[in-house]
């Protein structure tokens, strides 16, 4: 069979120690920003913090920075303004407030579309929506993303166990948690704003990444069948990370060359997205290899179970 990459003989589970060592501290960090934002710490979008969303277009054309310039001097500090390519409308705009607070009748979203209406009096601001989210409905889905997250992870588990065993289902719900952890941390880090979107992209890299362990778990499972000594175990899942290498190489590559093209032209909307796709499936690679695996090595080191 042609392979683009060679068969190479890497002694991966050697590594483990180093590899558990950089997970250990990226997840610790991960950990850190997921109780940080469960009570509502950090950079929180306007889906989980509450706040007012207002998309509009102008008829003449108007640049980002302006309309920043005329959102600060009415008030609303903080304010993330994105620009809205592909439009028929070249100054179209999505700004979004973390304010949802009425004062002397006015609401938030009547003041921010004063304030982009007022601001420019030589072009005509033309509102298409406007969105307010209070603080209880922001809570509630912190709460509901914390709730999808942990089925999702549970599931993981049941689907690993049913189709290998319980102690695969372990390693692999640990790496996926892993790899959710790891980008979750480093967006924290970055102060990027935490949305419903990019809660999409981390669930979406937690499939990526028990995909890619699945590859190697079967592989694993098809060489144990040719092997049954117990001596043999590490030397075996060594063999089926190379071999299938030069897959998860290949995967790797196509699906990052896809979410670079999104995240360079893209627009501002599939930004962070992209970015945490492109952090996902480099974790998601490096997790399959040196922590899904490797945990099952260490399992059974401390525990024979498959050679009996």
């Amino acid at each position: 069979m042609f392979r683009l990459i060679g068969v190479p003989n890497i002694d991966f589970i050697a590594k483990r120690n180093i590899a558990f060592l950089i997970s250990g501290v990226l997840s610790g960090i991960g950990i850190v920003a997921l109780v940080m934002l469960m009570f509502g710490k950090g950079n929180m979008g306007i889906d989980f913090a509450g706040g007012t969303m207002v998309q509009g277009y102008y008829d003449q054309a108007v640049s980002i920075d302006e309309v920043r310039s005329a959102v600060d001097k009415a008030g609303f500090s903080g304010a993330t303004i994105q620009e809205l390519t592909g439009r028929e409308q070249a100054s179209s705009f999505l700004v979004r407030v973390k304010e949802t607070e009425t004062v002397n009748g006015v609401s938030a979203a009547q003041r921010l579309i004063g304030a982009l209406t007022t601001g420019f009096p030589s072009a005509t601001f033309h509102k298409d929506s406007e969105h307010t989210i209070g603080p209880a409905v922001g809570e509630s889905l912190r709460k509901d993303t914390f709730w999808a997250i942990v089925i999702s992870v549970l599931a993981i588990l049941t689907y690993i166990a049913i189709r290998f065993d319980f102690r695969g289902g372990v390693a692999a719900t640990i790496a996926t948690f892993h790899d959710v952890l790891i980008v979750l941390g480093v967006m924290y880090l970055l102060h990027v704003e935490m949305t419903l979107l990019l809660v999409t992209a981390l669930l979406t890299l937690a499939g990526y990444s028990l995909t890619d362990t699945v590859v190697v778990y079967d592989r694993i499972r098809e060489n144990l069948k040719k092997f049954r000594k117990k001596s043999d175990f590490v030397p075996t899942v060594n063999r089926s990370i190379n071999e299938t290498l030069s897959r998860t190489i290949l995967t790797a590559s196509t699906v990052l060359l896809v979410v670079i093209v999104l995240f360079f032209f893209g627009g501002e909307v599939l930004r962070d997205f992209s970015l945490a796709m492109i952090l996902g499936v480099a974790v998601g690679t490096y997790s399959s290899i040196f922590v899904a695996s490797t945990i099952m090595v260490v399992w059974e080191a401390k525990s024979p179970k498959r050679f009996k």
